[in-house]
């Protein structure tokens, strides 16, 4: 089936971009969430008429996800759950709890941008890509543990990891000049 694209799609083209793609795509989620058109020669005329129209609501959504990616900078949040003693998850996590615990600090984001291949099954610190819009992302670090003080001293050792990665170029000099003064 061939489309009229009204904004960006990943990996299939951007706004007014004629692509053909398989049936059960166009009616099941492009024509649903209002991305495309079926291509006729009256959907073509109306898109002409409206491209000003559907380029200005792409550049104010386009605004507000980088006005919220700015926001988000930097955010972490703690999500705390029952797990057993080798750090697996009596449950799982969700982006539905990841859009809860954001909106706890304050942050709005729907579920939708929530970038998640499969929910979180154990215990740790993991980096979770919010997709806000076509063509802006933000990075949340989340943190799973059983406990605060156990977030918080995953999230002290990850600093200190984070610090150690950053660092090596500065130790082997020090290290160098440590051995000389030692000769």
């Amino acid at each position: 089936m061939e489309i009229i694209l009204l904004e960006r799609v990943d990996r299939l083209g951007q706004m007014g971009d004629v692509v053909k793609v398989k049936n059960g795509y166009a009616r099941n989620y492009l024509f649903p969430q209002k991305k495309a058109l079926r291509k006729t020669a009256d959907n073509m005329k109306l898109f002409e008429a409206k491209r000003a129209e559907y380029e200005a609501l792409n550049a104010k959504l386009k605004a507000d996800a980088e006005v919220l990616a700015r926001a988000l900078k930097g955010v972490s949040v703690t999500i705390i759950r029952q797990a057993a003693e080798t750090g697996q998850l009596y449950g799982s996590v969700t982006a539905r709890d990841i859009c809860d615990a954001l909106a706890e600090k304050g942050h709005k984001v729907e579920r939708r941008f929530v970038a998640l291949n499969a929910p979180f099954k154990v215990m740790g610190i993991f980096d979770v890509t919010l997709k806000l819009h076509p063509d802006v992302e933000q990075i949340v670090r989340v943190n799973i543990a059983r406990s605060a003080a156990e977030a918080n001293k995953a999230a002290s050792k990850a600093a200190k990891k984070a610090k150690a990665e950053t660092a090596p170029a500065a130790e082997p000099a020090e290290t160098k000049a440590e051995e000389k003064t030692a000769e």
